[in-house]
C-alpha cells in the first residue's frame, strides 16, 4: 500500500440518449441511456492518513453546498462499512462542473473518491465492493466508477461493456440554471407500469457504433425523454437547443439528463472550438465548454 498523494479525474457524464421506459412501484424510474464521458469536469486529490475529511474549492464549490453532504464522503464512508481497516485520509475537491446540470457532477465525483481509495489501499479495481458501494452511493455513481461510454439500465446499475465509439467532438452549455432531477420526473407524470414490463438485463448495443455519420443519424433518430419536461420547468432550455442549432456545423442538439446542460455535436474539434468562442461572446453569462466524448481524445 502507498500512501502518497494521489489525483483523480471526475469527467462530466454526457447522456446522449435517455429514454423513461417506466416507473416502478418504489417511485424510481427505469431508464436507458447512452452514456458518453467528457474530456471536463471536477478534479479530485487524495492524501492518506487520518481522519476523513474533505475540503472543497473552484468556481462552482458554493453552489455545491455543505460539503458534509457530498458524495465523495458518502462513497468513502459507504466503502468502509464494507472494508474493514481501510484507510482513509484528506480529500480535496476542485469543483468545476456546474450543480444540479444534467453532468453527472457529484456521482463522478464520488466515483473518483472510490477510485482513489482503491488505489491507496491495494484493491483491485474490478473489486465488488466498489461496485457495491458506488450503487449504495447513487444511483449515476455505478457508470462513473469506470468512465468509458456505456448503455445503462434500470435505475443506473445494469451496465452494458464499454463501448467502442466514434470521435464525437462536442460543446457543453448551461444557462446558468438549476434544475431539480425530482421535479423534472415528477413532471413526466408516468404511472407505475407491470412488473413485467420492466427491464431485465442490459440494452442491445449493435446499433452505437461504426462510422460517425451513421453514430450520430442514429443518435438523431432517438431522444432524451427528459428533455420536454424539463422545458417545462425551465423555458431557457429551449433557448439554449436553439441556439445551439442554428450554429454552423452542428448536428445535434440535446439535453443530457435531466439539465438543464444541453450539447452540441459537431464534426470537428475546429468546428466545436469555433461554436464555443460564438457561444462565449453572444451569451456571456452561460457556461461554454468544447471538449471530446466517446473514443475521441480530449
Amino acid at each position: 500500500m502507498t500512501l502518497t498523494a494521489r489525483a483523480e479525474k471526475a469527467p462530466a457524464k454526457i447522456n446522449l440518449t435517455l429514454r423513461v421506459l417506466g416507473r416502478r412501484a418504489d417511485g424510481y424510474h427505469e431508464l436507458e441511456s447512452l452514456v458518453a464521458f467528457a474530456g471536463v469536469g471536477d478534479a479530485l486529490t487524495f492524501a492518506p492518513g487520518g481522519a476523513l475529511t474533505l475540503a472543497v474549492s473552484g468556481p462552482t464549490a458554493k453552489a455545491a453546498g455543505d460539503s458534509a453532504d457530498n458524495l465523495v464522503l458518502k462513497a468513502a464512508r459507504t466503502l468502509a462499512e464494507g472494508i474493514g481497516g481501510l484507510t482513509l485520509g484528506r480529500f480535496a475537491l476542485s469543483k468545476r462542473l456546474p450543480v444540479a446540470a444534467g453532468l453527472g457532477g457529484g456521482s463522478a465525483d464520488a466515483a473518483a473518491a472510490l477510485r482513489l481509495l482503491a488505489r491507496a489501499n491495494g484493491i483491485a479495481s474490478d473489486d465488488p465492493r466498489l461496485m457495491q458501494a458506488a450503487r449504495a452511493t447513487g444511483a449515476d455513481v455505478p457508470v462513473c466508477l469506470d468512465p468509458r461510454p456505456r448503455l445503462m439500465r434500470g435505475i443506473g446499475d445494469i451496465l452494458s461493456d464499454p463501448l467502442d465509439l466514434p470521435p464525437l467532438f462536442a460543446v457543453l452549455v448551461n444557462p446558468g440554471v438549476a434544475v431539480s432531477t425530482r421535479d423534472v420526473f415528477a413532471a413526466l407524470k408516468l404511472a407505475s407500469p407491470p412488473t413485467s414490463t420492466a427491464p431485465s438485463g442490459p440494452a442491445p448495443v449493435e446499433k452505437w457504433g461504426g462510422e460517425p455519420a451513421a453514430f450520430v443519424a442514429a443518435l438523431v433518430s432517438d431522444r432524451n425523454d427528459l428533455e420536454a419536461p424539463a422545458i417545462e420547468l425551465e423555458p431557457t432550455i429551449a433557448d439554449v437547443l436553439s441556439v445551439l442549432r442554428n450554429l454552423p456545423g452542428c448536428r445535434l442538439a440535446r439535453m443530457s439528463g435531466s439539465g438543464a446542460t444541453c450539447f452540441g455535436l459537431f464534426g470537428s474539434r475546429a468546428t466545436a472550438s469555433a461554436a464555443a468562442r460564438t457561444l462565449r461572446a453572444g451569451y456571456p453569462a452561460w457556461w461554454v465548454r468544447a471538449t471530446a466524448l466517446g473514443g475521441a481524445s480530449s
